[in-house]
């Protein structure tokens, strides 16, 4: 009878084990359904904006309408042969005898327009200019920069590096912003006729060294009574060849 009532426990057992397995089976199943299900809408919810910007409509690149800063120095519908350089574009033709006329093929840039005489719009048209480099130009036909910090008095006279450029309506070979060494040049205004006044009459007093801003010499001077007369004279000479100026350095006017 015992033998019968364990075997029947064991029976019972099983039969719990094996159903306990086929329940978390089951669960598993349930589960992995539940998880398919919700991802599906997630899916389809990130594909959607992926959708919806093909479905955007697309903007092509408008073209650059920006117009050159060249264009601001080149006359509108005037002659193309009175054209400032920068607004052409000129075949360099270095063959050219020095100091002789030569004829340069040239076209207008972009964005740029003029006529000829017969006022009809050109593109290709022809200038004739001397063959020479840009440095080798008059001094009239280029603009340097002037510098205040050299001595225009002096012996020798003294030079400065100066930056020069060519006039707009001038045509030349070569780099038209180029350096040259150049003489001191500038004037602080005083007069070359003044000062030999002032020294032939009030010079004993200093009169003219003081207005030359040279203010030691003019208070020897002026104690001194012109150095007895001796350097009133010597000033005289001095000023008069141009060998004492302004105490700043310029020239006479």
């Amino acid at each position: 009878m015992a033998a019968r009532w364990w075997r029947r426990v064991l029976r019972g057992l099983c039969g719990a084990a094996l159903f306990l397995s086929q329940l978390s089976v089951l669960s598993g199943r349930v589960g992995s359904l539940m998880t398919t299900k919700l991802s599906q809408p997630q899916s389809t919810l990130a594909k959607s904006p992926a959708s919806t910007s093909t479905n955007a409509p697309y903007f092509k690149s408008l073209e650059s309408t920006e117009i050159p800063p060249y264009v601001t120095n080149c006359p509108s519908n005037g002659l193309c042969s009175r054209l400032p350089p920068d607004c052409m574009t000129c075949n360099t033709n270095y063959s050219c005898v020095y100091g002789k006329t030569a004829t340069f093929d040239c076209k207008v840039k972009p964005h740029v327009h003029c006529v000829d005489e017969n006022n009809h719009e050109q593109e290709n048209f022809t200038i004739n200019m001397t063959c020479q480099f840009c440095w080798q130009l008059a001094t009239s036909d280029y603009v340097c920069t002037n510098s205040t910090n050299c001595m225009t008095v002096s012996c020798p006279r003294q030079r400065y590096n100066a930056t020069c450029t060519v006039r707009d309506h001038i045509h030349c070979l070569g780099n038209r912003v180029f350096p040259k060494m150049l003489y001191c040049n500038w004037t602080g205004g005083y007069k070359w006729s003044t000062a030999l006044a002032l020294s032939i009459t009030l010079g004993g007093f200093g009169a003219d060294r003081f207005y030359l801003g040279q203010w030691r010499e003019g208070l020897g001077k002026l104690f001194s009574f012109g150095g007895l007369g001796i350097w009133t004279l010597i000033d005289v000479l001095l000023i008069g060849v141009g060998y004492v100026g302004p105490a700043d350095g310029s020239l006479y006017i």
